[in-house]
């Protein structure tokens, strides 16, 4: 069964493939696909209804069902902030590094004590006959003082759990605990309830 994943992040899309390939679901970005997706502009205020934006337009588009993933950084010092603006928390969507340096400035002052933050992770998946299936996924941890390790994506150098960040984990061990893992691991247990036997759609 082929799922459409409406990102062109290539490690988003092994993270999904990596939870989902025992289904017998194979993720296949838009270029694998053969398809031109159109930009969503991500208007929702929560990270459910970005990622629904995301996959009801990739779905429309593609014939196929789709999955989003809409995801952030919630800083408790912060507000909650940069959250659904995590991407663009800097100004220029996706630029991790000033993404990076924005947040050590912002919370240059705040003690390790008040450091506290959660990754959150929605993941959305829409089928061709409307069907529409969200969950949600959290991973509580730190942010530290500095960057630190060389995996990983966007604020990953920066959230600890324990002592070491989410950038010096294997894949497989940031599997086990983040965010998008945990909200994966939701999706591949609701999502035989929605096909047959054979891995179709019902």
């Amino acid at each position: 069964m082929d799922f459409l994943i409406a990102t062109h992040n290539l490690k988003k899309q092994k993270e999904l493939q990596r939870v989902l390939a025992p289904l017998g679901v194979r993720v296949l970005t838009a270029h694998e696909a053969g398809l031109t997706l159109p930009d969503v502009e991500e208007t929702g205020e929560t990270f459910r209804e970005n990622a629904l934006l995301k996959a009801r337009s990739g779905c429309e588009n593609g014939k196929m069902p789709c999955i989003a993933d809409d995801s952030g950084l919630c800083v408790d010092a912060l507000d909650g902030a940069p959250g659904v603006y995590s991407a663009r928390f800097a100004g220029v969507h996706g630029d991790d590094a000033r993404n990076n340096a924005k947040l050590l400035k912002a919370l240059e002052a705040v003690p390790p004590e008040k450091r506290t933050a959660r990754f959150v992770s929605c993941v959305a998946c829409v089928f061709p006959d409307g069907r529409e299936l969200t969950v949600e996924g959290t991973c509580e941890g730190v942010i530290g003082y500095e960057t630190r390790g060389e995996g990983g994506f966007g604020y990953d150098p920066l959230f600890y759990v324990g002592e070491r960040s989410f950038a010096q984990l294997a894949p497989e061990e940031k599997d086990a605990v983040s965010h998008r893992g945990n909200a994966l691991r939701k999706l591949a247990a609701a999502l035989p309830r929605y096909l047959d036997e054979k891995g179709e759609p019902r």
